[in-house]
């Protein structure tokens, strides 16, 4: 069974994940209301993808018996200044989760939980691709700021942060 150390950081993290989700759904919103089609469906699947590491958090509770403690979460930002204000909110919140999730490593590794260590594995290797995706779609929407329909036809044809071989 995790620490208690470990369970009460993983739950917060619950609501971090939770947080991330509702803040990409005001995104997506945001675009969908400003006729921005493929990048409101971008923050949709974000939002869903967030959703879903909440879940494999709360599972990972139930697995090893222990409590979970979900909190509500903040209300996201809904107003923005122009269309990149958004993706630059999006990579921070990004980079804001990485730093969290290193914690966690932390705190296992701290406390011998070689189980929980090897289950935050996954959520490392989402977190580089989830940066590199947003990180990639900053890029392109300053690159195309004069013109920024470009960015709606770039993701319409390019999957931000895939692999690159």
């Amino acid at each position: 069974m995790p620490s208690e150390r470990f369970v009460d950081a993983l739950n917060a993290q619950i609501s971090k994940e939770f947080a991330a989700a509702h803040q990409y759904t005001a995104i997506a919103a945001y675009y969908a209301d400003e006729t921005w089609p493929q990048l409101a469906a971008f923050f949709y699947k974000q939002a869903d993808e967030e959703r879903e590491h909440a879940l494999k958090m709360i599972n990972y509770l139930l697995d090893t018996d222990s409590a979970v403690n979900m909190t509500g979460v903040d209300q996201p930002k809904t107003k923005f200044g122009d269309h990149i204000e958004p993706i630059k909110l999006a990579l921070e919140q990004e980079r804001s989760v990485t730093v969290s999730i290193s914690e966690l490593v932390g705190i296992a590794r701290e406390t011998n939980d070689y189980r929980s260590e090897q289950f935050l594995d996954w959520f490392l290797e989402e977190q580089t691709e989830e940066e590199s995706s947003m990180s990639d779609l900053l890029t392109v929407a300053e690159r195309t700021a004069s013109v920024p329909l470009l960015l709606e036809e770039w993701l319409a044809r390019e999957t931000p942060g895939a692999h690159k071989d």
